[in-house]
């Protein structure tokens, strides 16, 4: 048995989680030390700008995907690329901070692959339900979508958790009504689009989703389909 004395003070953090964290630090590091003179040179000043165009998901190139019915590499990659860069230092130490503390529950009780899965499909909804619903300019960068698609996650847990309990289970969806309604506020004073789409579209992916990758739910789901 492991001495209590030499266990941690904090719990560790499952390796996936860690690895999608460090991915979006390491390129968010690279851009805000070009935009500061500190790497790169004088070019590296638009560096963000750059990637933005190459990986960023846009409305309009999606758009114009959809009616040639053509789909290159360079466009389909934008799916699963645009949550790793965002807008501004700001935006990406926000989604790091909820993708830490979210994603950390999520693979602790899921487990790792469930946190994957989450994590990408709610990216890929979010940009979807986005190019498919709005004809917008901004494009989507960054992490939320997903995130988003992880605070889905979190919604199932309390869910279940509070149906377990006999309590209201409406309560599991006050994360999300919170931050929906800081979305509100934000639009309120700062344009941003109709971005809000798409991190809605990933917390409705990612607490859908949960019933399939969450503890036992594919073996409820494979038992419901033999009954049926």
């Amino acid at each position: 048995m492991q001495d209590p004395d030499l266990q941690p003070p904090v719990n560790p953090i499952p390796p996936a989680v860690v690895l999608v964290f460090l991915v979006i630090a390491a390129v968010e590091a690279v851009l805000t030390l070009g935009e500061a003179g500190l790497i790169g040179g004088p070019g590296a000043v638009g560096w963000r700008l750059a990637q933005i165009r190459d990986y960023g998901f846009s409305d309009q190139v999606f758009n114009q995907m959809l009616a040639q019915g053509v789909w290159p590499w360079e466009g389909v990659v934008r799916f699963v690329s645009y949550p790793f860069i965002h807008q501004s230092f700001t935006s990406g130490i926000f989604a790091v901070v909820l993708l830490l503390a979210l994603g950390k529950m999520v693979a602790e009780v899921m487990g790792q692959l469930a946190f994957l899965v989450l994590f990408f499909a709610s990216a890929i909804f979010g940009a979807l339900v986005y190019g498919l619903l709005l004809n917008e300019q901004i494009w989507l960068t960054g992490a939320f979508p997903a995130v988003f698609g992880l605070i889905g996650g979190y919604s199932y847990v309390m869910w279940r958790h509070l149906g377990h309990q006999g309590a209201p289970q409406v309560r599991a969806f006050s994360l999300i009504g919170v931050l929906m309604g800081l979305q509100l506020v934000f639009g309120i004073f700062i344009t941003v689009g109709m971005l809000w789409v798409a991190d809605l579209a990933g917390f409705v992916c990612g607490f859908a989703l949960s019933f399939v990758v969450g503890p036992g739910e594919w073996s409820r789901l494979k038992n419901r389909i033999r009954r049926d």
